[in-house]
């Protein structure tokens, strides 16, 4: 299974423009099975999306995972989940973070070609002190699962290649693709992928082509993933 992560910035690009149009391109050529975005809705109430549910439905493979608490949101907090429609969704949870700025982060059970797999989107915090708050709250929550199979993909948003994952305990392996920030000129690696033991990363990367260049200040980073 081919899982992509990406920041769309609210659909955002380097131009300065919102162009949900763009943004649908990168998703589309990014062959993903599954697709978790952040800042895929507005920040101010109602939070609408920054991407049309309707036209994403219609003109990509992809649905969108029940896991909105309003009708004009894509997302919770931001965080969207996209599964290809070859596989089929079992359960969506919502996973409260603590901050000081609201967040959470969303769960997504996805029936795969090798089984049942739970892909957790998240944007944790600008902060170091909350980031290990939101991770030890994440673990804490997925304790309570079946999280060998589990993946947490997003926006760590830490400068850090090997510091301030400690939270996530031994149970986890955190994967950074590549540097994904800027998207004009990449220097940090803060979207990252983390795994339970049932789970192994077979190849990982940045993708760097085409309108992904410009469509928003993140790159997109991927993973492939099957049983340990």
């Amino acid at each position: 299974m081919r899982i992509v992560s990406y920041n769309i910035r609210k659909a955002v690009g380097l131009d300065g423009r919102r162009d949900p149009e763009r943004v649908q391109k990168v998703l589309i050529d990014s062959q993903a099975d599954v697709l978790v975005l952040q800042e895929a809705d507005r920040r101010m109430a109602p939070r609408p999306s920054a991407l049309p549910k309707a036209i994403l439905e219609a003109e990509t493979p992809y649905r969108v995972a029940d896991v909105a608490v309003t009708d004009v949101s894509l997302g919770w907090h931001g965080n969207a989940v996209l599964v290809h429609r070859d596989l089929a969704i079992r359960e969506t949870a919502r996973i409260p973070l603590p901050g000081l700025e609201p967040r959470g982060a969303v769960r997504v059970e996805v029936e795969g070609p090798f089984g049942l797999i739970s892909v957790v989107g998240a944007h944790l915090g600008l902060l170091r002190k909350w980031r290990r708050l939101q991770l030890h709250a994440l673990r804490e929550h997925l304790e309570r699962t079946d999280h060998d199979r589990m993946l947490i993909a997003g926006d760590f948003n830490e400068w850090s290649p090997n510091s301030g994952f400690e939270p996530l305990g031994p149970d986890f392996d955190v994967v950074s693709p590549g540097r994904s920030f800027h998207a004009s000129y990449p220097v940090a690696a803060l979207d990252r992928f983390a795994h339970g033991p049932g789970l192994r990363l077979t190849e990982t990367g940045v993708i760097r082509e085409g309108a992904a260049r410009h469509a928003s200040d993140h790159l997109p980073v991927w993973a492939r993933i099957a049983p340990a």
